[in-house]
């Protein structure tokens, strides 16, 4: 028997109503307004199978330093695409940014609007 369930991962960022925003469009899921306060800074987006992620507004938040560790990333996401070009296209105009360095060829380093790194993959 498992001691816990993975419901959700947090991310901290200094908007997390605009972070969610931004994720729930590049996963077509579901921004939770209707549980938003502002006071406690956090927000979740969920999608129509279940899974979700969470946005903690953090006051002094540093975004990553990518691929450096003066700041390190501590975490991030990949997420699969069917075309690189495309998903880098759309997640520019959700208000992401194409990361300067590159290491590889079949996915992308893209930054979220709080400066997370996320990569787009091909599988």
């Amino acid at each position: 028997m498992a001691i816990a369930r993975f419901p959700s991962i947090v991310l901290d960022c200094p908007d997390p109503r605009a972070l969610a925003t931004f994720y729930g469009a590049l996963l077509d899921w579901e921004v939770d307004t209707a549980n938003f306060d502002a006071s406690d800074g956090w927000i979740d987006v969920r999608s129509d199978y279940g899974q979700c992620l969470s946005f903690q507004g953090v006051e002094d938040y540093r975004a990553p330093i990518w691929p450096g560790q003066d700041v390190p990333q501590q975490m991030h996401l990949d997420v699969v695409v069917d075309d690189l070009d495309a998903a880098e296209a759309a997640v520019i105009e959700l208000g992401a940014t194409k990361h300067e360095f590159q290491p590889g060829t079949s996915f992308r380093v893209m930054l979220d609007p709080a400066g997370h790194p996320f990569c787009l993959c091909t599988s």
